[in-house]
């Protein structure tokens, strides 16, 4: 590599040559006084007066210089740029070059004019000493070497040329390579000395850049010497551990200052066992990557990496937030947002963990319970309310149980407990008192709420447990309960997996008829009071098994319901209807149910659409009869639907009024032509004046809305002698006109009343 000339080496590098220039001066100073001292004892031992002005030279150049260097060293070094340095390079020049000059031609002269043995040597001498001393002196200037090595010599190789002696000559003409090689070892030092300059500062911006990263690094750092004493430690690694002043750890055991600090011990007393073992078992690689918790609100995670030499690298972070953040999801994950209680699936974790520890022949106990009408306090009093009626519930729940049941909530208002082994007569007659115990009064905010709660529950050993079955068994026995009475609490038995298995089959065979067209429709009659007409007739789905024959409705259509395949019913029924009306002398009418799935969404429009388009049948002649049930889920969705159906000229009948919550408000606010009041007001009403007396109520306050009456389950003359009597109805529908019958039969009884007319209107006209 060629040393760079000053115009090109960089201003920093420049400065630092000129500075070395500047630089040893006591060893400069001793040069010229030594100059000084030499030519005096040659003017002493030769008698010539040219050395005596050569010294007032010297004496002079050397005040120069005393001054300029003076001068360099007060001036700003900071301020200079390439100019400035190389003007007081210039400066240097003119005195080391003056200096050589008079070096060389003193030795030219005593040469050339002397010839004084002791002159030539003592000034040859002390101006090749000169020349050498330029390599350790000036080799910041490749100026001031080329200047001071030629000036020094050629009056030295001049002065030898000149004698005409041939080995004078000689010895001339040997000065030329000595001087050439001074010359490159100058250069020489310069260009390794220029090589480490820059070196060094390219070190220095790395080592700058180092530690500013590493200061700044997110992460805690240690490096540790084969014996795990501290060789580098950052900021970020004092901060986190508490410790003193980074430069002071340094060479210090990681244990003592883990175990201390350097000031201030943040952990009381010595190092936890566990966090000194997790520490070993990372420097050996056992582990990657472990975490620590030094206090309640700091979680270090720590890794580490060895090298081949013994070196350890030791990197840890604060992740205490993300430890926060993890435990708060995990507690989402296994906890009921609502009630804190465990969730289903944490719920199954819990159960294992607590099996694990049992004896296989103990017993244990699962429970499941459920909040009776539970729907119906979200309806009345709003979500709100039910929420907070289910906290107070869970948390009753887990008061009465205490440690002695792991209970959870299911889903809704249903929850789960789990009673380890006691003696099986205690733990059925712990998990009975605990079902009696959660029914009752539940005051929230300001609300009083009576509830009953339904249980069912199993027992069973330890070792005959299946995870995967306990709730369908506990489901099985709660389905049992609801079925008999609500509120009450039954033991799985064997014999509901059986009922179980069967209405499961039940279940894929009703989907088997829904999807194949397997159902089939029969006609209750709505007639005049006077049983002189049919106005309409009801359309009722029946299924006929091939094994187990006429299914009731009652229990088909609530098997189709919860599997969700209702509307599928619905669908069959209303292009069968339209089918049969169809062929039914005009104007009789038919009426078809819909379900609360059916009203969910509008889609039920277009099902009524196609198939009043694909039969023919006029729009008027059908009927759709909606429950009060049906009515209690956005009541805005529903009423927007039915509007839209009577848009189209259907009519629209409220079924089985009466028997819901809130009949009379529904007559105000939804599209309504008819009303059904339900077989429950016609019961025994020629025996309770009573009953009757609500039953004209509510036909009244209807005919003041101008809706038109259906009375169903009129069954005796008596009955329908009453509400003739008091004209409670526009129709009748029951068994004392006529039981459901095929679409033929529907044809036949009008065929029949239609004679009947005729053979009347003859009589009266004979």
């Amino acid at each position: 590599m060629k040393p760079p000339s000053q115009d090109t080496v960089p201003t920093d590098v420049y400065l630092s040559f000129v500075s070395s220039l500047f630089g040893n001066r006591k060893t400069l100073f001793t040069g010229m006084m030594v100059h000084i001292v030499t030519y005096v004892a040659v003017f002493a031992k030769s008698g010539s007066e040219f050395y005596i002005y050569l010294t007032a030279v010297f004496a002079a150049i050397c005040l120069y210089r005393i001054y300029w260097f003076h001068r360099f060293d007060l001036a700003s070094k900071e301020a200079m740029d390439h100019e400035e340095i190389a003007r007081w390079e210039r400066r240097y020049l003119y005195g080391g070059v003056a200096t050589t000059s008079i070096l060389g031609i003193g030795s030219g002269y005593a040469i050339l004019v002397l010839q004084d043995p002791f002159a030539e040597l003592v000034c040859i001498a002390v101006t090749m000493a000169s020349m050498v001393s330029v390599v350790g002196r000036n080799f910041g200037s490749p100026v001031a070497v080329n200047l001071q090595t030629v000036s020094a010599s050629l009056p030295i190789i001049v002065g030898c040329a000149a004698l005409g002696d041939f080995y004078m000559a000689l010895l001339s003409i040997l000065l030329v390579p000595f001087v050439l090689t001074t010359r490159s070892m100058a250069n020489g030092v310069r260009e390794f000395l220029y090589k480490n300059v820059l070196a060094s500062r390219e070190i220095a911006v790395i080592a700058d850049r180092f530690d500013t990263a590493l200061n700044n690094m997110t992460h805690g750092l240690f490096m540790l010497d084969s014996s795990n004493r501290i060789v580098v430690v950052n900021r970020k690694a004092c901060e986190l551990l508490q410790l003193s002043d980074q430069d002071q750890l340094k060479d210090c055991d990681l244990d003592v200052v883990l175990r201390y600090g350097a000031r201030h011990a943040f952990i009381d007393g010595s190092l936890p066992t566990l966090i000194h073992r997790q520490l070993a078992q990372l420097f050996d690689g056992s582990l990657s990557r472990t975490l620590i918790q030094f206090r309640e609100d700091l979680f270090l995670e720590f890794s580490a990496s060895r090298r081949a030499d013994g070196v350890v690298i030791l990197i840890f972070e604060d992740v205490t937030n993300r430890i926060r953040a993890e435990r708060k999801i995990l507690h989402m994950v296994r906890f009921d947002s609502l009630t804190g209680l465990p969730n289903r699936e944490y719920f199954t974790e819990l159960v294992k963990e607590n099996l694990a520890g049992r004896q296989r022949d103990v017993p244990v106990g699962i429970m499941v319970l459920d909040v009776d009408d539970f729907k119906h306090v979200n309806d009345m009093k709003g979500h709100v309310a039910g929420d907070r009626l289910l906290v107070k519930f869970a948390r009753k729940l887990a008061e009465k149980t205490e440690n002695r049941a792991v209970v959870a909530r299911l889903m809704g208002d249903q929850f789960v407990l789990f009673f380890p082994n006691e003696d099986e007569a205690l733990l059925d007659e712990s998990m009975r008192a605990l079902h009696a115990t959660m029914s009752g009064t539940y005051e929230v905010d300001g609300n009083t709420f009576r509830i009953s709660v339904s249980a069912g529950y199993l027992i069973v050993k330890v070792g005959e447990f299946r995870m995967e079955e306990w709730q369908i068994k506990a489901d099985l026995a709660l389905f049992e309960t609801k079925s008999r009475m609500k509120g009450g609490c039954t033991a799985f038995e064997t014999e509901m997996d059986a009922r179980y298995i069967e209405r499961q089959k039940l279940k894929d065979d009703l989907r088997d008829a829904v999807e194949s067209g397997g159902l089939h429709a029969v006609y209750q009659p709505m007639f005049k009071p006077d049983g002189s007409r049919i106005d309409c007739c009801e359309a009722l789905s029946r299924w006929n098994h091939p094994e187990k024959g006429a299914i009731p409705p009652n229990v088909f259509v609530q098997i189709a319901e919860e599997m969700g395949i209702v509307s599928g019913i619905t669908r069959f029924m209303i292009n069968q209807a339209c089918r049969d009306c169809a062929s039914w002398p005009h104007p009789t009418a038919v009426s078809v149910n819909l379900s609360v799935q059916d009203l969910r969404n509008a889609d039920i429009v277009a099902v009524v659409m196609e198939a009043l388009a694909a039969s023919g049948l006029e729009p008027s002649r059908l009927h759709l009869e909606v429950t009060e049930s049906c009515l209690v889920d956005e009541l805005a969705t529903v009423r927007a639907i039915l509007a839209d159906l009577r848009s189209h000229g259907i009519t629209v009948a409220i079924d089985d009024f009466g028997t819901g919550f809130s009949s009379l408000s529904y007559l105000d606010s939804l599209p309504v032509d008819i009303v059904k009041i339900d077989r429950s007001f016609v019961r025994n009403i020629t025996e309770d004046s009573r009953r009757f007396k609500l039953l004209r109520g509510t036909v009244n306050l209807s005919r003041e809305l101008g809706l038109k009456i259906v009375i169903e389950g009129v069954e005796t003359q008596d009955q329908l002698a009453l509400i003739n009597k008091h004209d409670c109805a526009d129709f009748i529908q029951g068994y004392v006109f006529s039981r459901p019958v095929p679409s033929q039969g529907v044809l036949d009884l009008v065929d029949a009343l239609s004679k009947r007319q005729t053979s009347r209107r003859r009589k009266k006209v004979a």
